[in-house]
């Protein structure tokens, strides 16, 4: 497995190398404007919500917004800018590759020096610490975080004969174990798969249920040889084996497709999830649901918003920050687009505990991952971890499509 990875990350540098262009190529990505700031963010969570609104409480400044690509295109963008070519003013680093670019705290301001000193403790602790040097720099404000949870199909869990009231399905899998058993009374029911793949709906969510992941405490790489991260791996296949997946690859155009056709009924859901349940399938609004994870808590996700250090305006850049993702700014953002704040101030207030999903039966989504995330145990997230995660979904992906023998898995020990 380790020789996989090495391969996986070399493979990566080597795409690094090619890059013919970025963002911005062709001129200087940050502008000499005090009132204009650019802003690269990646796809697929509507950054343009947060733009318009800024900009329209500022219309004075003019945000220059690119959406580069997926997580992964973005962060490879950045890498290429910080290495000599034109950088943005701000960037949205998603949480697994935000430990690579902590490697070189030097390529970015540090917060601190402009007010976020002030602010750390807005933010959940083990969020922040995430973004922090040993030597106390900050290099990212915290923007989101995901929280676990199972959204369900509450019509095609009726015609199965299971119960459809969200407490009661809770009920049916307070561990995976129960999990397993609700999915194969399910497809003993109907004919068809439970739920729609093992690798992130079940894998992911068990690999971010323990107190360490792919490194130790220490932060020392050790998912060869940690039971946690072999049992989710070996609980992935156990769900495999009983039948009650559809085999569909999350983001594949089958599985946003089977969102609205029924291939299957359950999908493991962080906070962030469910606009692309709703925007993948506007046409089951109501005819979903969102239950406990199995377990009871647990984190997806997550992003931070941070300053190269070659910015033309980094003042610009924290003034967005400072406002989008204050307490308050978190509030609203979760209220107008579902991203769950990272500030525990406001997990009390009655707008975020009080807050329902109409599309989602009016499921109490602000308390039931608010719940969720206050039951998360914090682990080290290292500088490989998005490599190594990719690594094993791959490998499960592989088993459940036929190409790799449960028996020949390799698993990690």
């Amino acid at each position: 497995m380790k020789r996989v990875i090495a391969t996986a990350a070399a493979a990566t540098v080597a795409a690094l190398l090619v890059v013919g262009c970025t963002p911005g190529s062709g001129g200087d990505a940050g502008s000499s404007d005090p009132k204009t700031f650019e802003f690269w963010s990646f796809t697929g969570i509507n950054q343009k919500v947060d733009v318009d609104a800024y900009s329209k409480a500022h219309p004075d400044i003019k945000v220059k917004l690119t959406e580069v690509g997926s997580t992964t295109e973005t962060a490879q963008a950045l890498t290429t800018a910080l290495a000599g070519g034109k950088v943005p003013d701000l960037v949205l680093i998603q949480g697994d590759d935000l430990p690579k670019f902590m490697q070189s705290p030097e390529n970015f301001v540090d917060l601190s020096t402009l007010g976020a000193d002030q602010k750390k403790g807005d933010y959940l602790d083990w969020v922040m610490n995430q973004s922090m040097t040993e030597d106390g720099k900050i290099i990212g404000i915290p923007t989101d975080v995901g929280g676990l949870a199972v959204a369900y199909r509450t019509d095609l869990f009726k015609a199965a004969g299971l119960p459809t009231d969200r407490d009661q399905v809770s009920k049916l899998w307070p561990t995976w174990d129960g999990f397993i058993d609700a999915g194969k009374k399910y497809v003993q029911a109907t004919g068809k798969p439970f739920v729609d793949n093992t690798s992130t709906s079940v894998f992911f969510q068990a690999v971010n249920q323990g107190t360490e992941r792919y490194y130790d405490a220490n932060r020392q790489l050790s998912y060869d040889k940690n039971p946690q991260v072999k049992a989710a791996f070996d609980l992935a296949l156990k769900v495999h084996a009983s039948g009650i997946t559809s085999k569909i690859t999350s983001w594949s155009t089958g599985w946003t497709a089977g969102m609205s056709k029924g291939d299957f009924a359950v999908v493991s859901a962080p906070a962030w999830m469910l606009n692309a349940i709703r925007t993948n399938a506007p046409k089951t609004n109501g005819k979903w649901d969102v239950a406990t994870i199995p377990g009871g808590s647990g984190n997806w996700g997550g992003s931070y918003l941070a300053i190269p250090k070659r910015a033309k305006n980094p003042k610009a850049a924290w003034d967005y920050i400072a406002e989008m993702q204050s307490p308050e700014g978190q509030l609203e953002n979760f209220l107008s687009k579902g991203n769950l704040p990272t500030t525990p101030s406001v997990y009390t207030d009655p707008r975020l505990v009080g807050k329902t999903d109409p599309f989602f039966s009016d499921a109490p989504v602000g308390k039931i991952y608010t719940e969720s995330v206050l039951g998360v145990k914090p682990f080290y997230i290292g500088p490989d971890d998005a490599t190594i995660g990719s690594e094993l979904i791959n490998a499960i992906i592989s088993v459940e499509q036929g190409k790799l023998p449960p028996a020949k898995r390799g698993t990690p020990r």
